[in-house]
């Protein structure tokens, strides 16, 4: 079974993906914020990482950008998932080493889909 790490401060997000991706066959982590994130990332190594990009403390990308400098956890796909819906805001994350962007308001299908298409 691949696990997802869902990571958001708005616990209706955490639990609205949770419940989609448990739906379609996936084990669920969830984090409130980037440092417990990272906290899960080292104790189970999630096969695919979905995050809001607006946090307090340490946003998505900074959370993205410390990943991606981490030899053990550089490979593990992320999904920025924000109510950020301008181009230039999905060119920058790209940057980041983000691999899907999605908008808040995306379909359940549209989620699952894209975890599907980076764990397959």
């Amino acid at each position: 079974m691949k696990t997802v790490l869902v990571v958001d401060d708005m616990k209706t997000q955490l639990d609205l993906i949770n419940n989609y991706l448990n739906e379609a066959g996936y084990k669920v982590l969830t984090a409130s914020d980037g440092e417990e994130a990272l906290n899960k990332v080292s104790q189970h190594q999630p096969d695919v990482i979905i995050t809001d990009l607006v946090m307090p403390e340490m946003s998505g990308l900074e959370f993205c950008r410390k990943l991606k400098k981490d030899s053990a956890t550089a490979n593990i796909p992320v999904i920025a998932w924000s109510t950020k819906n301008r181009s230039m805001d999905q060119k920058w994350a790209i940057k980041q080493g983000v691999a899907t962007y999605l908008v808040k308001g995306c379909s359940k299908e549209e989620i699952v889909q894209a975890v599907q298409g980076l764990t397959s």
